[in-house]
């Protein structure tokens, strides 16, 4: 009964004790540093292509980082290099045609269907990273890659 009579007086009662400006709160203990947990971030460049243009995902899938060039006279495979491959688009820029043009030609030159490949990011950049899900391996798809870009 006293306990509940003093929490009702105390209700209003305002506190001579400094309080952090903003939470209104008494603070709070401070958080560890995890090690790599449920809400960590993972690096963008790190996670795409870790070792080159070609990497496996966390779900098995390929992915490859495309620098893509729109516009051009037409379709090529312009270079590997450790970070991404230049592919030469003959679509313009506007209204996702380059971009289906791009998984249309990848389909061609690494021999899988049009629905395995798909724009995973870089919708309206250049920068973009395509994803396989063909049953072939990362080093199968940097071969073709690169005899492509050979033959150009």
């Amino acid at each position: 009964m006293f306990g509940v009579l003093s929490r009702r007086r105390l209700k209003g009662f305002v506190s001579s004790f400094p309080r952090p400006a903003g939470s209104g709160r008494a603070p709070a203990m401070p958080r560890k540093e995890s090690k790599g947990g449920k809400g960590q971030k993972k690096d963008a460049a790190q996670a795409c292509h870790p070792s080159g243009p070609v990497a496996i995902d966390k779900n098995g899938s390929i992915t490859i980082a495309i620098h893509a060039k729109p516009g051009a006279k037409h379709n090529a495979i312009t270079d590997v290099t450790s970070d991404a491959v230049g592919v030469a688009i003959a679509a313009p820029p506007t209204e996702g045609e380059a971009n289906a043009e791009l998984c249309r030609y990848l389909s061609k030159v690494l021999e899988v269907k049009k629905s395995e490949v798909v724009l995973d990011k870089g919708g309206k950049s250049r920068e973009k990273v395509v994803k396989i899900s063909a049953s072939t391996t990362a080093e199968a798809v940097l071969d073709k890659l690169k005899k492509e870009a050979s033959a150009n």
